[in-house]
């Protein structure tokens, strides 16, 4: 028994020998790219449609398929087919789906927004009509498909489709200055959307949002590029406490051609506009600068008053989200936390609250849409756990609550427009992406994609198991993963890595599918680290006084989180106490700086990619949100701000930026490098010039980003690893 025991060890030991490391240049050279269902839009009926790209012959078509059969049915369009274009991009169907906006050329702008080239395609006469000569923005079909509404050089545009006659709505748009029609740099980076412009039901009325940032601060980068001088990229930054844009709502009426300045209260920002089903009706959403009360309003476009139908207001701040849906009557669905939980709740078009339609201690994390004919919603939750995602269908009224897809893992449904089919996209930490077929009542149909060749592929390398387990510490029991080398052995001592992001709502520990970072950590596990990840206080889906715990401390209760996980962590028999390190990106980045200090007889080396480093640098929306102005409450940023306690860094610490970041900006990192040098710390530093937030522009980029994060921990974390 002996000898088959000693038999058995030596084949294991030998099949894991005979496996690969997993390397940093496999991990950002696509080895394991996962395959996915690539622009999925729901048609009218039960149909779907996909964009696909032949990279051989650089060719795009727009594809039709069946949800029931999951056949194709045909080829909308082939760019083969098409003279004037040898591909295209993106794909955007009028309501009838007769016509689509094909684009081509894009150029990027900030995160979301971009220019473009843009045709308009018939389907049945197979023929491209330009929209405009000159690169524009957001070009969107009217309801009736006989007119296109566009941005360029921050006016609006309409083109009649068929006298291709264009008229122009505005003509004040200056940049820097005047924008009609499109978000400016804060609404786009923290509202999350570019097109301020939206049509009536009945195509007579565009209604815009008008930016005036004239007064808003300026910020400039120097951009490196190639030349022999550098250029500046100048653009209005409304940083914490500062004056943002003046945004103000107004309705183009193209039977008058008149345009009307709306009013719609006392507001900061007007994070929406959307018509209701009623074309005489837009529903505006507002804000006060703090955020934390919120008005729905219904604006009536035949004489221009205003209502408010729904108020809400919190201790803290309200989110912004897309879940506002109008049913044909116009009452209407909205999402809250107002009872502690994110929940469905349906009013009635006046506004008074008719029922709340999911209840209990657990999050609504999405809202899919409804079936009016059988009053059922759609709805993903964290019901079977916080880490992880499941879909549901419940009644209007609340009752027969049904689970359509597994309770473990992370679920995410795309219903057809009728909502009799969605395809469901499963993964969990140990499963890759698998795409299936159901039915409104959950019925698996058929399987659409898997990942089993990565899969397959994946048992050449050596590979742990992330495990789920909680850190409890004297403030709370936190969400945790942990990851060992796969010849872990527990009678040794290991150093520990761990890796959090940490802002407010966000979440990193989740029973889902590996990201990038994820195949690096397996890389740093074969090396002989143990990682770890911990969501603390401030991250999201426990409910809103987990989450807004936070409110005007950020970096206060999250730093002191992880500061004690570590501690908990230093207790297990197999961890170097001795030996903890930590790093983060962005909010991460801000948060592993002031661990490293704060946590200095903790945590023995930290990195700080792109972190904030004060938020008195960081934008308005984002910042005010979670801590109101500087003005209102210094001590809140300036005591939870690294640039503030840099005489305490002991550890070893690598900073790293992108010289081009818009968002969090190099002024960060230079003002920490200025802190550290007057407190004579020694410290490393490595910059990306011209790379923007996510540093990933350019040949080899993220290679050698994380090559040179791999050497730092190699050099500064472990005494020789195990």
């Amino acid at each position: 028994m002996k000898k088959l025991l000693i038999l058995f060890i030596a084949i294991t030991s030998l099949a894991t020998a005979q496996k690969k490391d997993i390397t940093i240049d496999e991990i950002w050279n696509g080895t394991f790219r996962t395959e996915r269902m690539n622009s999925l839009n729901s048609m009218n009926g039960d149909f779907y449609s996909l964009q696909n790209f032949d990279r051989t012959s650089r060719s795009s078509t727009v594809d039709k398929y069946s949800y029931a059969t999951l056949e194709k049915v045909e080829t909308i369009v082939d760019s083969k087919n098409l003279k004037e274009i040898d591909y295209f991009e993106s794909y955007s169907f009028n309501n009838n789906e007769t016509k689509l906006i094909l684009g081509v050329d894009s150029e990027p702008i900030y995160r979301h927004s971009s220019l473009g080239i843009f045709y308009v395609y018939d389907i049945a006469s197979k023929e491209l009509q330009l929209i405009d000569e000159e690169k524009i923005q957001e070009p969107t079909f009217s309801p009736d498909s006989k007119k296109v509404a566009y941005a360029k050089n921050n006016n609006l545009f309409i083109k009649n489709l068929e006298t291709n006659k264009v008229i122009q709505l505005t003509s004040d748009g200056l940049k820097n200055s005047i924008i009609n029609g499109i978000c400016d740099w804060v609404y786009e980076e923290e509202f999350a959307f570019v097109r301020a412009f939206d049509w009536s039901a009945d195509s007579s009325n565009i209604a815009f949002l008008r930016f005036d940032e004239t007064a808003v601060p300026t910020f400039s980068m120097d951009i490196v590029g190639t030349a022999l001088y550098p250029t500046q990229q100048v653009f209005k930054y409304p940083k914490a406490g500062e004056k943002n844009s003046t945004v103000t709502l107004h309705l183009y009426n193209l039977n008058s051609e008149k345009t009307t300045k709306i009013n719609v209260g006392n507001y900061e920002y007007i994070p929406r506009i959307k018509w209701t089903n009623d074309a005489n009706t837009l529903c505006v959403t507002t804000l006060n600068r703090h955020q934390n009360n919120l008005n729905l309003y219904f604006v009536n476009t035949t004489d221009f008053s205003s209502k408010v139908v729904l108020n809400e207001t919190d201790k803290a701040y309200v989110d912004i989200h897309d879940n506002l849906t109008f049913l044909k009557d116009n009452s209407f669905i909205w999402t809250s936390e107002k009872d502690g939980f994110n929940h469905i709740y349906l009013y009635s078009k006046e506004g008074k609250l008719i029922n709340q339609v999911t209840k209990g201690a657990w999050e609504v994390t999405n809202f899919y849409g409804i079936n009016e004919a059988t009053k059922t919603v759609f709805y993903q939750s964290i019901e079977d756990g916080s880490i992880n995602r499941t879909v549901y269908s419940i009644k209007l009224n609340g009752k027969n609550k049904k689970r359509l897809t597994n309770a473990s893992g992370t679920n995410d449904a795309s219903f057809s427009k009728n909502s009799g089919f969605f395809i469901n996209t499963f993964s969990d930490a140990n499963t890759p992406p698998i795409y299936t077929l159901h039915n409104s009542k959950g019925d698996l149909l058929k399987e659409v994609l898997n990942n089993n060749e990565l899969s397959k592929q994946l048992e050449n390398y050596k590979i742990s198991k992330r495990e789920f387990l909680t850190i409890k510490t004297a403030n709370g029991e936190f969400n945790t993963w942990m990851l060992k080398p796969s010849n872990f052995d527990a009678t040794k001592k290991y150093p520990l890595f761990m890796t959090q992001y940490s802002g407010p709502g966000s979440q990193s520990v989740s029973n889902s599918w590996n990201s990038a970072n994820d195949y690096w950590y397996q890389h740093l596990a074969e090396k002989g680290y143990i990682i770890v990840c911990v969501d603390g206080r401030g991250t999201g889906f426990k409910g809103a006084d987990f989450k807004k715990v936070t409110y005007k401390e950020l970096g206060k209760y999250e730093v002191q989180d992880q500061i004690e996980s570590a501690k908990e962590l230093g207790k297990l028999s197999y961890i170097n106490k001795n030996e903890i390190g930590i790093w983060g990106w962005s909010y991460g980045g801000f948060m592993s700086s002031n661990c490293l200090l704060k946590g200095n007889d903790v945590f023995k080396m930290a990195i700080a990619v792109a972190p904030v480093t004060s938020w008195r640098f960081y934008d308005s929306v984002y910042t005010e949100r979670y801590m109101q102005t500087p003005q209102e409450n210094p001590s809140g940023y300036d005591e939870n701000s690294p640039l503030n306690f840099a005489n305490l860094l002991t550890g070893n610490y690598l900073l790293v930026h992108g010289s081009g970041d818009d968002n969090v900006h190099f002024q960060n990192s230079m003002r920490m490098t200025n802190a550290l040098i007057e407190a004579n710390k020694p410290f490393e530093q490595a910059i990306y010039p011209d790379r923007t937030h996510g540093i990933y522009r350019g040949k080899n980029t993220r290679v050698h980003l994380f090559n040179k994060m791999t050497k730092f921990i190699e050099e500064n974390l472990g005494e020789k690893n195990p």
